[in-house]
Parts: structure tokens; C-alpha cells; sequence
């Protein structure tokens, strides 16, 4: 046997750079060549992928430093190739390739062959720098559905290059990340152009429904189309399950004034109590305090009385409320129609003073879960009953007594003089029982490329009693559309930092209890995950104004989308210029109320949240139609002068500029310097109502110094102050530096939670916006009794609410000023 046959069956090592290849007797040498070139192409496209997918104003490729193992089979032998990426430059990997040729065991290659090999791989170089840079990112996600929350979102992110079929990519256009999406603007600019009237016309006719209240099989087609969508998107998916009790009909309402029956409303309020109730009716205006205090100013008793309230100023919750404090025994409420043809128009609605399942306060509502029967203390203990504006018309003609004030005049068709009763004999007779109902929260991903644990969420309600056009159906749409259109853009070529999750929420007109339960089931794996949520519920309702309710996190970020987004009355201005006054707080920004689809976000669970609104007058509560069969899209067109398609398309952009802004930056856009205005304007009206009350400081042992919460507000402040230097002198492109900044302003938020009530007994804890013990509005409101030195005020008390309030605020401090080796004990 020739020596040259002995040294081919013999079994040899080849190096390149990293890669080890062993060869097996019977390979043949060229293919020995081509293997061992594989091998090296993979290492140098490794290499000059990394290369493009680095520098600044480029988001950088997860995956782009993990090894990489491979098996070949040539001819039935296998080869064991290891690859290991390399981050030297291309003359590491030319010099590496030539050492491995110089070690073939000794043997002795030709001149000829030398040449041949080194005109092959200046070729492959070639053609790899083409091939790179010309190159269109893609990302695949799993559309897998699955019954788990989003908390574990992975940072799985894997490139599609691999299968993707060459001839169709070449005709389609190249798109590069560094081109595109290189500034703000770009991304701005993309998203516009992928919001269209024609596109949002389409979702709107698609996802309308007669049908489709909480629990019904209409509002679970709808959950099912969402999530259709969301995997046509190439999303990855999430389906959410809880049983609830719902309160629904179960025999026919009445209403009776005297003998004579006024009418058997079709209309309902949910968890009301049940039973029958009479007693002389009464006028009430609103239902508010100071429309019940004005009645008892009157000389009226309201014990055992039935309130005629109309709709509108306050939640349908807060009226019972109120009325159920000043001893009243059921209320009837009613819409004011805006012509004659809607006096017969039924109401809907619910009276839980709350959010979630009031049958599970604190808890989820999971299947089989198992805790003990438990109330909301949010439920009312008195009837509540809606009418229509003709039955209400019958009452008010025979209700006799004095004269009602002013401005308890209403727009009831035929009653020219308003009464305050206090005579006449009403019985209402509810008839409603608890349902155990399962319903649908449907979620939607796209993934961010460094940050992919932190979300922002988009969310809106897709049930109604009714249509609900406005109240659900444009909602539902924005949310399927802006899902559309960024993932249209992560095609494209953007890399979100962070993720954004879509969720289609169910039971939202019972008192947002699809968001609520998840909430409740999640509520450990969300903190310090999901960063803001922004609400698309009711975004348009009308063309005239713009409103919106805000964590002061949010606020300064919502400012600067207002200055950027068109306004749909007019292109050349922005909404700032068009809706906005030189005060834009006061003429934009309003309280968030407990009907906010955003409100358990914020005051249960900490999480900075926004909604905000197109309406036709200063109030956001202008539509009289939510709650009715009146609410569809001619209604809403009329309400928006036939603009409803250009006003829908501006929501959308408002919300996905303000989505994408947080997921685009280094560093969180959540301004937590305006949290600093807000603590101060909230102390100075404790301390201000303190010097007031003579039972603090009625003795030298008993005087409350405030100072301390001054100090705490300080202490704020000084950490916002060191954040910002920190922030200027930090280097931005570290992405570990990044995520510890961001996580000490997303917990600014999640602090104000006071953490001395359970979140069963006190849902809504937050200090500034909740209503817990431990709330501003609670020790206003102890204040005003201890100067009034009413029944249940309690001086020390007080002191001890006062004192976890100042701590509550200064553990916020701490916690953003960083390590706490780095803290000043002041206090």
C-alpha cells in the first residue's frame, strides 16, 4: 500500500481557528475541503454579524455571542464540528485558517494547492461581507397558546435566516434597523404610516357585535377572534381563565308609585341587594354628598326614603354609596334623554363601590380555588334599581313637596317645575341572582430584544350589556390594529428594548373584574415587571376635547405625545395646539376615578397607568349612551361630526407613541421629579387642616409635629435630584447600568402602596389615589371629624395614620436613592 493511500485512511485532526474536524477513512479530500470551509463560514458570519449589529442607535441581537454545535454527515460518516464564537478581527481568522493548514500532520501541500485554497477563501470573504450587510433582520416568535400568565416572559429570540427561501427574500425590499428605525422620528413616522383609516374601518366592522356581555358565548367569540389575530401577527400567545359571580336578572323589576305600577324595567344595576323596599320618595339631584346634605338642609329625613336620582357627575357605584350613608333604603336612577324618541331607553350598569369579583376580594378567581365565603365591603346594603326617563317623568309629576333648588332642574321632557317629594309612596321590588360565570382574558406579546421581562400593557374591554361601540368596540379595535402595526415594524426592522403585552380584558362593565382577577392571580410575578399600562376603554366619545387621567409618573411623557400626534379636527396642529391651554393640567388632566379601566392598576396595584379620552364637552361623562342599546357607531358618529375614523386613528397614535417610547429608550420615560409637586400639594393640605384642629395640640405631650413628613418629601426630592446626576454621568450603552436605574424608578409607584394594610381588607392602598386607612383622603377626612369632634374620631389615631404615612413616603425615598449603604439617616 502507497504511502499516500496509508495517510489518507488514516485518521486526521484538521484545525480551523476554533473548530475541530475529524476526518474518517473513506472521505474523500475535497469534501474533507468544503467541511472544513463550513466551518469557517459559520465563524466568520458570526463575526460580521456581530460587527452590524453593534454601535449605537442599533439594538443589539440577543443571541449574537451564544456558542453554536453542529454535526455533519458527509457520505454516512458523521463530523463533529464545535463552533465557538470569535470576536477577533478578520486577520485572526485568515492567520488561524493558514496555521490549520500547516498542521495536516506533517503533510506537505503543493504550492499549487496553497494558491487554489487561498483564492477560495478570499472568495467566501467576499461573498460573506455581501452577504451580511445586505441582509434583512427577521425574528420569529412562538405562537403556542398557553393558560399562564406573562410574568415569565423569556428573552427567547431566534433568527428565521436559516429557512428562509432565498429567491422570494431577493425580491422583497431590504430593510436595515440602523436605517429605519435610527432616531425617534423614524419610529413615529412608521407607526403613522401603518395606522390607516382604512384598516381601523375593517377591525371596526369586524369586531362589532349585538351580543357579547361578559360570560356569553358572543363574548367569548370575540376573545377567540382576538387571539386569531394576534397569531396571524405572529405574536406569542396567552389564554386567561377565571370563574366570577355575576349578578344577573332573575324575575321581572318593579316599580310602583302607590297602587298604580310606573313600569317593569328591562335595565338593571349588578350586585345590587335584592328584596323590596317602600318609603316616601325623594328628589336627590346627582346623588352626590352635597345634593343629600342640601335635601337634609331642607328639613327632609332620608331614613327608610327611595332616592330619584338621574345619571351622570358620578359613578353609578358612588350614588348608592352615598345614599346608603345618609340611611336611604334604594335608589332609582335614570337617564336624561336628549329627545323624546330615548325616553324609553334602558339603562345597565353596576353598584359594587370596587373592582373584581366582590365575592372574592384580595384573591383571584380561579378555578376550585379554595377560600372562605367573603364580601366586598364594597357592596351596597340598599336596592338599586335603574328606570327609564319615562317612568322617571311619572314620579316627578306626582312627587309633590317643596321646590327643588336650581340647579336640581333636569332636562326631563314635560316637567317644568322639579320638586324634592318627600310624599308620595314608592315600592321597588330587585330581583337579581349570582351567576358563577367563566370568562376570557385574551393576551397578545411582542417581545423586547434586551429588557424582555419588562412590559408595557396595552389593555381594553371587550364586553358591553348592549353594542357598547364606544365603550368596547372601538377599544377592542385599537388594541388588534396597534398590535398589527408594530409587529408590522418589528418586521421591519425595530428592536423594541422591552416587551409590550395587548390584552383583551372580559366582565369590564361589572366593575373591570377580568383586569382586577388577573391582577389579583399575578399580582407577586407583576411587580417590578409591568411598568405602565396604558387603557384604550372609552377612548372616543367625541371631537371637541381632550382628557385624561394620569399617574404623575405618566404625565410628562403624555405632554410630549400630545405635542407630537396631529389632532383629527385639523393636520396642522397637534393635539397640544388644538386642545390644550396654556395651563394644559387643568384644561387636560383630571382625576382618575374607580370606573377608570386604569384605576386598579394604579391604586391596588402600583403600576404607573393612563387612559384618555376624545370628548364633546369639558366632562368626560358627556356620551349619555354608555350603558344603553344606544351606544353604537351611529351614535358615536354623530357624537364625533362624522369624524370617528380620523378621532379612533389619533387614539391609537397616542397610545402607541406613548407604548413605544417606553420600550424605545435607554432609560424608562416616567418623570419622577413630578411626584415631588404632588407629595408637596398633598402635605401642605394635611399640615394646613392640622393647625385647625385644637384636639392635636391639647396639651405639650400631644403636639403633632410635621415635620418629619416635610423631612420624607426632602428626602424624595434629594433622590430624584441624585437619580438625575447619576443618569447624566452614567454610560447609557451598559445595559446592566440601564436596567438598575430603571428598576429603581418603576418601584416609585409600587412604594406608595402602604404596606401596613393586607390588600384584601384595603384593595385600593395607595397613599395619594387609594382610599385605605393610610390615604391622604382618609386623614382629610379624619381631620375634618376631629375638628367637628365627631363620633369615631380619634386623636391618636390619627397620629399613628399620620406617622405611616410620613414612613410610607420615606421608604419610597430610600428605595430610589439606591444601595442603601448610600442612604442618610436623617429622621
Amino acid at each position: 500500500m502507497s504511502e499516500e493511500k496509508k495517510s489518507v485512511e488514516k485518521e486526521k485532526n484538521i484545525n480551523c481557528g476554533k473548530e475541530e474536524v475529524k476526518l474518517h477513512p473513506g472521505i474523500e479530500k475535497g469534501r474533507i475541503k468544503r467541511s472544513m470551509m463550513a466551518g469557517c463560514i459559520n465563524q466568520a458570519n458570526v463575526k460580521f454579524s456581530n460587527m452590524f449589529r453593534t454601535g449605537s442607535g442599533v439594538y443589539r441581537d440577543l443571541n449574537q455571542d451564544q456558542d453554536q454545535d453542529q454535526d455533519q454527515i458527509v457520505d454516512g460518516h458523521e463530523i463533529s464540528v464545535e463552533l465557538k464564537s470569535s470576536a477577533d478581527g478578520d486577520e485572526e481568522v485568515a492567520r488561524s485558517f493558514a496555521q490549520t493548514l500547516q498542521k495536516s500532520n506533517g503533510r506537505k501541500w503543493s504550492n499549487v494547492v496553497k494558491i487554489t485554497v487561498l483564492v477560495i477563501f478570499i472568495f467566501i470573504a467576499g461573498y460573506l461581507v455581501g452577504y451580511v450587510t445586505n441582509r434583512k433582520p427577521g425574528v420569529s416568535v412562538n405562537t403556542t397558546v398557553s393558560t399562564m400568565p406573562l410574568p415569565a416572559i423569556s428573552s427567547h429570540v431566534t433568527e428565521d435566516a436559516e429557512n428562509k427561501d432565498e429567491e422570494a427574500e431577493s425580491k422583497q425590499e431590504v430593510y436595515e434597523p440602523a436605517q429605519l428605525f435610527a432616531d425617534w422620528s423614524s419610529v413615529t413616522v412608521a407607526l403613522r404610516e401603518n395606522l390607516t383609516t382604512k384598516a381601523l374601518d375593517k377591525t371596526l366592522q369586524e369586531f362589532s357585535s349585538d351580543d357579547h356581555q361578559a360570560g356569553s358565548a358572543g363574548d367569548y367569540t370575540l376573545g377567540q377572534k382576538v387571539l386569531e389575530k394576534f397569531r396571524s401577527f405572529g405574536m406569542e400567545l396567552w389564554r386567561d381563565v377565571h370563574y366570577v359571580k355575576l349578578q344577573v336578572p332573575s324575575g321581572e323589576n318593579k316599580v310602583l308609585m302607590g297602587s298604580e305600577e310606573i313600569g317593569s324595567p328591562k335595565g338593571y344595576l349588578a350586585y345590587s341587594a335584592t328584596g323590596t323596599k317602600q318609603g316616601k320618595v325623594v328628589y336627590a339631584n346627582y346623588g352626590r354628598k352635597e345634593d343629600l346634605e342640601n335635601l337634609k338642609n331642607q328639613g327632609l329625613d332620608l331614613k327608610e326614603k327611595i332616592a330619584l336620582i338621574r345619571a351622570g357627575n358620578l359613578s353609578l357605584a358612588e350614588k348608592v354609596a352615598n345614599a346608603a350613608r345618609f340611611g336611604l333604603a334604594a335608589v332609582l336612577i335614570y337617564q336624561e334623554p336628549k329627545n323624546e324618541e330615548e325616553v324609553n331607553t334602558e339603562l345597565y350598569g353596576q353598584v359594587h363601590l370596587g373592582t373584581g369579583d366582590p365575592y372574592t376580594p384580595g384573591f383571584p378567581s380561579f378555578n376550585h380555588t379554595q377560600f372562605p365565603p367573603s364580601e366586598s365591603s364594597g357592596l351596597p346594603k340598599i336596592l338599586a334599581q335603574t328606570i327609564t326617563a319615562e317612568m322617571a317623568c311619572k314620579i316627578h309629576m306626582k312627587m309633590g313637596g317643596k321646590d327643588a333648588p336650581t340647579d336640581f332642574t333636569g332636562l326631563l321632557p314635560g316637567i317644568g317645575k322639579y320638586s324634592l317629594g318627600g310624599e308620595m309612596d314608592v315600592t321597588v321590588t330587585v330581583k337579581s341572582a349570582l351567576a358563577d360565570t367563566e370568562i376570557l382574558n385574551a393576551f397578545g406579546v411582542i417581545k423586547g430584544f434586551i429588557d424582555p421581562d419588562r412590559y408595557v400593557v396595552l389593555g381594553a374591554q371587550r364586553d358591553a350589556f348592549g353594542q357598547g361601540f364606544a365603550k368596547s368596540t372601538v377599544g377592542t379595535s385599537l388594541l388588534v390594529e396597534l398590535a398589527r402595526a408594530i409587529t408590522n415594524m418589528v418586521k421591519g426592522g425595530f428592536r423594541p428594548r422591552r416587551s409590550i403585552v395587548f390584552a383583551s380584558w372580559s366582565a369590564g362593565d361589572f366593575g373591570s373584574v377580568g383586569a382586577t382577577e388577573w391582577l389579583e392571580g399575578y399580582l407577586s410575578s407583576l411587580n417590578l415587571r409591568a411598568f405602565t399600562y396604558i387603557s384604550l376603554d372609552a377612548t372616543v366619545s367625541g371631537v371637541k376635547q381632550f382628557k385624561a387621567s394620569s399617574s404623575p409618573l405618566l404625565q410628562k411623557l403624555l405632554k410630549n405625545t400630545m405635542d407630537e400626534v396631529k389632532s383629527p379636527q385639523n393636520m396642522n396642529f397637534t393635539i397640544s395646539q388644538a386642545f390644550a391651554s396654556s395651563v394644559w393640567t387643568k384644561s387636560v388632566l383630571e382625576p382618575m376615578k374607580m370606573e377608570d379601566g386604569a384605576y386598579p392598576f394604579l391604586a391596588f396595584s402600583g403600576i404607573p397607568s393612563i387612559s384618555f379620552r376624545f370628548v364633546s364637552d369639558r366632562i368626560a361623562s358627556d356620551y349619555p349612551y354608555f350603558g344603553t342599546s344606544l351606544d353604537t357607531r351611529k351614535s358615536l358618529y354623530q357624537a364625533t361630526e362624522g369624524k370617528l375614523l380620523d378621532v379612533a386613528v389619533s387614539a391609537a397614535q397616542m397610545a402607541g407613541q406613548m407604548a413605544l417610547r417606553l420600550v424605545h429608550d435607554h432609560i424608562l420615560n416616567l418623570d419622577v421629579s413630578e411626584y415631588k409637586r404632588v407629595l408637596m400639594k398633598n402635605i401642605n393640605k394635611i399640615t394646613g387642616q392640622i393647625r385647625n384642629v385644637k384636639t392635636l395640640s391639647a396639651n405639650s405631650s400631644s403636639v403633632l409635629e410635621n415635620k418629619w413628613l416635610f423631612s420624607a418629601v426632602g428626602s424624595y426630592s434629594r433622590a430624584v435630584l441624585d437619580l438625575n446626576n447619576e443618569i447624566t454621568n452614567s454610560d447609557l450603552d451598559v445595559a446592566e447600568t440601564c436596567r438598575n436605574i430603571n428598576d429603581r424608578i418603576m418601584r416609585v409607584e409600587h412604594n406608595l402602596l402602604s404596606p401596613y394594610v393586607s390588600p384584601r381588607d384595603v384593595p385600593f392602598r395607595h397613599i395619594i389615589f387609594g382610599s385605605g386607612d393610610y390615604s391622604v383622603s382618609t386623614l382629610l377626612q379624619h381631620l375634618a371629624d376631629l375638628k367637628q369632634q365627631a363620633e369615631g374620631s380619634d386623636a391618636d389615631l390619627f397620629r399613628n395614620q399620620f406617622a405611616l404615612i410620613t414612613w410610607t413616603i420615606q421608604s419610597c425615598a430610600n428605595d430610589l436613592a439606591g444601595d442603601i449603604w448610600t442612604l442618610e439617616n436623617l429622621i
